[in-house]
């Protein structure tokens, strides 16, 4: 069995570790060897968070290199496109459109690429962009980012809608599980 590489990439506060750890719990318990790997740059800060998550038969490091990515899960464009480099060439982006201004464009010393995502699938990337930002709102925060991007990640994964449910009521703190429970199914079914 090959090893899948998935990359959980945003900025601090966006819940991409709890992401990970729903990512990680799921597979683990699917019976894959999982190795989980967190970076964090200024994540107090609003700084780049990236997590490494690798599955299979038998995983050695944790460590995603340069061009193995097969998914990257992008909580913001900009993120997305500072990642891009580390998909394979049929891996896929996941993409939320929010936009969250870096401190050089929050300073003034730089602009936002306003087509940061056209410019990525100009040069081939496969992306499936979607406004998690509102799907989370919709489910009643906008802390739930995370989980409606998992849910749009989950089909790419051959591991049934119920057993990521189940993974969202193991790893999620019980008064947010129902909340979590619906901003999965709106990316699910977005």
């Amino acid at each position: 069995m090959k090893t899948t590489n998935v990359m959980i990439v945003g900025v601090g506060g966006q819940g991409s570790l709890l992401a990970s750890k729903l990512l990680g719990r799921l597979l683990i318990d699917e019976g894959y060897d999982v190795k989980v790997s967190e970076v964090h740059g200024m994540s107090q800060r609003g700084g780049s968070v990236v997590t490494y998550v690798r599955f299979g038969e038998k995983v050695y490091s944790p460590i995603i290199t340069e061009g193995e990515a097969d998914y990257i899960i992008s909580f913001e464009k900009l993120e997305a496109a500072r990642y891009a480099k580390y998909l394979n060439k049929n891996g896929l982006i996941v993409v939320n459109t929010q936009q969250i201004d870096p401190m050089p464009v929050i300073i003034g010393a730089a602009e936002y690429p306003a087509q940061v995502l056209d410019e990525l699938t100009a040069k081939g990337i496969h992306i499936e962009a979607l406004d998690a930002l509102s799907l989370a709102e919709q489910a009643g925060s906008s802390k739930a980012v995370n989980i409606v991007l998992m849910g749009k990640v989950a089909k790419q994964f051959d591991i049934s809608y119920d057993k990521w449910i189940k993974a969202i009521e193991n790893t999620v703190a019980p008064k947010f599980v129902e909340m979590n429970k619906k901003a999965f199914d709106l990316g699910y079914n977005s």
